[in-house]
C-alpha cells in the first residue's frame, strides 16, 4: 500500500489523536485515592494491645529536692527498711529526710511477652519533690487491672533536664519531677493470647473511616479469597481465616500486614485555641467568599499618682495615692479580600494575604464554617 506524504502525516495524527483520547478516557474513569500505606501502619489485630501497669514506688539517693512532707512517703520508707531489718521509728525520720521522693511508676506490657524480657518505665513525683534528678527508683512490684504483679521496676532516673540555683535564683530545663528508666522493669508474668487457632481475626483501623475500611476489605478478598473480608464496622474488618492458614493465622496476619491500600483523608480543619494552633487537611477546599478581618485593640494604662497634703492642710490629712487612667482604642482598617481555594497551596496562599496572626486566623475559619463555605469538618481542640 502506499501513501503520499500528507496521507502519511494525515495517519498519524489520526493515531496520536486516538492514544490521547484513549489516555483521557483512562485518566478520567481511574479514582484518585490520596496515598497508598501499608495496612500494618493504619491498624491492628484485636488481641494484640498494650496492658497498663502501675505501681507505687520510693526513689532514694536525692541531693537534698526529696519529699519534704506527706506521710505517704514516710511510712512506707519506714516499712520498707524493716523489711530489710532495719528498726526505726517513724518521728525518727519525719520531716528530716530530704533525699528520698515518693513517686508513680507506670509501664505498658504488649501481649505474648516472655518472662525475663524487659520494658521500659516512666516515674512521676506524687509529693513536693523539686526533682528527681539522679535518683534511684527502688525495687517497685507493677501490677495490671486483676491486681496481679507483672513486672518488677528498679534502676536509676533520666530526667533529660535538670533544675539548679541559689539565692532567689532558679534554673529549670525540661520537667525535672519525671523521669524514665529505659528497660528499667523486668517482665514476671505473661500476659497470653492464643492466636494461631483462632478461625477468625478482627482488624481494628487506627482512624475510623468507612471508604478505608471497604479498601481494606477488598485487597485482603484480592489475596486471599473474595469470602475472607468483610466490613464490620468504619473501625473494623472481620476476616475468615483460610483453609490454607488454619493453626497459622499468626502467618495469616504477616501477610496482610504488608499489603497496601489507598487511604482516603477525610477534609478535616484542626483548630487549638489555647495555642493558636491550625492544620489543614489535604482535602479541605473554601468556596468563594469575601472576607474582611479587622483587629480591635483596647489598652488601659493606669499611672499611680502621689496626693500630699499642703502645709497648712488642717489635721488628720494624709498622703493618699490617685490612680489615673488612660483608655486607648485602636482599630486597624480592613478592606474586603476574596478567599478560595480547590487545592491546598491555593487555600493557605488565600489566606496568607490577609496577613493574620494564628490567633486571628481561628476566628476566620469558624466564621468561614459559620457562612456554609468550608467545606471541611472544623474540629476546636
Amino acid at each position: 500500500m502506499m501513501f503520499c506524504h500528507n496521507e502519511k502525516n494525515s495517519y498519524r495524527s489520526g493515531i496520536i489523536f486516538r492514544l490521547l483520547l484513549i489516555a483521557v478516557v483512562i485518566i478520567s474513569i481511574t479514582p484518585h485515592y490520596t496515598s497508598a500505606e501499608r495496612i500494618k501502619d493504619i491498624s491492628t489485630f484485636s488481641g494484640l494491645r498494650e496492658n497498663e501497669l502501675v505501681g507505687y514506688g520510693i526513689i532514694v539517693g536525692l541531693n537534698g529536692t526529696g519529699d519534704k512532707d506527706g506521710t505517704y512517703i514516710y511510712q512506707p520508707f519506714v516499712n520498707m527498711l524493716r523489711r530489710m531489718g532495719v528498726s526505726v521509728n517513724l518521728a525518727d525520720i519525719k520531716g528530716k529526710t530530704k533525699n528520698i521522693a515518693a513517686v508513680m511508676v507506670t509501664a505498658k506490657l504488649q501481649t505474648n511477652i516472655k518472662p525475663g524480657s524487659r520494658v521500659d518505665v516512666m516515674v512521676s513525683s506524687i509529693g513536693d519533690a523539686k526533682s528527681l534528678q539522679g535518683g534511684t527508683l527502688i525495687m517497685t512490684p507493677l501490677t495490671g487491672v486483676d491486681e496481679q504483679v507483672y513486672a518488677v521496676a528498679q534502676g536509676p532516673v533520666s530526667i533529660g533536664g535538670f533544675v539548679a540555683g541559689g539565692s532567689g535564683t532558679t534554673t529549670i530545663k525540661n520537667h525535672p519531677n519525671v523521669g524514665t528508666i529505659p528497660n528499667g522493669a523486668i517482665v514476671e508474668r505473661e500476659v497470653p493470647v492464643q492466636l494461631n487457632n483462632k478461625e477468625k481475626l478482627t482488624l481494628i483501623l487506627t482512624t475510623q473511616d468507612t471508604t478505608t475500611a471497604n479498601r481494606v476489605a477488598e485487597k485482603i478478598n484480592e489475596h486471599f479469597g473474595k469470602s475472607a473480608a468483610r466490613v464490620e464496622s468504619p473501625s473494623a474488618v472481620g476476616i475468615s481465616v483460610p483453609p490454607a492458614y488454619r493453626d497459622r493465622a499468626l502467618e495469616l496476619m504477616a501477610a496482610i500486614e504488608q499489603l497496601t491500600v489507598d487511604v482516603d483523608v477525610p477534609a478535616r480543619v484542626i483548630v487549638n485555641e489555647r495555642t493558636g494552633t491550625v492544620v489543614i487537611g489535604e482535602n479541605v477546599h473554601i468556596s468563594p467568599v469575601a472576607l474582611a478581618h479587622g483587629g480591635l485593640t483596647i489598652e488601659i494604662k493606669t499611672a499611680l499618682q502621689v496626693s500630699q497634703p499642703g502645709p497648712l492642710a488642717p489635721a488628720g490629712a494624709a498622703t493618699v495615692v490617685v490612680p489615673q487612667t488612660d483608655v486607648k482604642v485602636e482599630e486597624k482598617k480592613a478592606y474586603l479580600s476574596e478567599v478560595k481555594g480547590p487545592t491546598i497551596g491555593e487555600l493557605v496562599k488565600a489566606l496568607n494575604t490577609l496577613g493574620v496572626t494564628p490567633k486571628d486566623l481561628v476566628a476566620i475559619l469558624q466564621a468561614i464554617k459559620a457562612a456554609g463555605s468550608l467545606k471541611a469538618d472544623l474540629v476546636v481542640m
